[in-house]
């Protein structure tokens, strides 16, 4: 799971497919970037976003650019404790969880492959805050995140 796909038709070919696929859109610091590429994204389980429905995750990075730039298939959410978990080592709970919560227990979400978006998602406004819900297609069509915002209800 460390490889990006592009193919044919790079980060639309899946949309092509499954356009009504519901994605969670996300903000991602550069080390929790670095895990998507490893296939895990963890969140603490108090997140609405671990008790949503979606097929995909895509992946707004703060550095080094503004931008929603990758997505990719959830394959599994496995629920860990701090003291108690496979994905979650003491370095991962250091680096991804403590600087944004104290929680005991997260849901981390496995990821397929990566996929670069053709043309990212770039920053007009103030970026992604939360988690914004939009279909595939809807992320693949998004130029800026004013207007994923607009198609998530955000």
């Amino acid at each position: 799971m460390t490889e990006e796909s592009t193919g044919a038709g790079g980060g639309s070919a899946a949309a092509d497919e499954n356009p009504d696929a519901r994605v969670c859109v996300v903000a991602t610091r550069p080390k929790t970037f670095a895990e998507c590429r490893n296939g895990i994204y963890p969140a603490p389980r108090s997140y609405e976003r671990t008790r949503r429905a979606f097929d995909y995750m895509a992946f707004y990075r703060t550095a080094p650019t503004s931008a929603v730039t990758h997505y990719a298939p959830v394959t599994g959410r496995v629920e860990e404790t701090r003291d108690d978990g496979d994905h979650m080592t003491p370095e991962r709970w250091a680096t991804l969880i403590e600087p944004v919560s104290d929680e005991r227990t997260v849901v981390v979400f496995e990821l397929g492959d990566l996929v670069a978006l053709d043309d990212p998602v770039t920053n007009d406004r103030n970026g992604v805050r939360g988690a914004w819900y939009c279909t595939l297609d809807a992320l693949v069509r998004a130029s800026a995140t004013s207007e994923l915002a607009e198609r998530s209800g955000e």
